[in-house]
């Protein structure tokens, strides 16, 4: 379970960057999520902090697993 919370952490986090990224520096948002949503430039940054929480939360508890 470990495993898909970190995969999901890091797809969220990583279009979330791309998005704030793009509207920040070239105008328009990148990644995938600006195809099937309108997310403001403040929604990219929090699917940013959000994916970046569950990809250590993740990474984390896989570390306390193999104790």
């Amino acid at each position: 379970m470990k495993d898909i919370i970190v995969i999901v952490g890091w797809v969220v986090g990583i279009q979330g960057a791309l998005g704030f990224l793009g509207r920040a520096f070239g105008g328009d948002s990148w990644g995938l999520i600006q195809k099937w949503w309108d997310v403001p430039t403040a929604g990219y940054a929090v699917l940013f902090v959000v994916g970046a929480a569950l990809a250590v939360y993740g990474e984390f508890g896989k570390v306390r697993a193999r104790r």
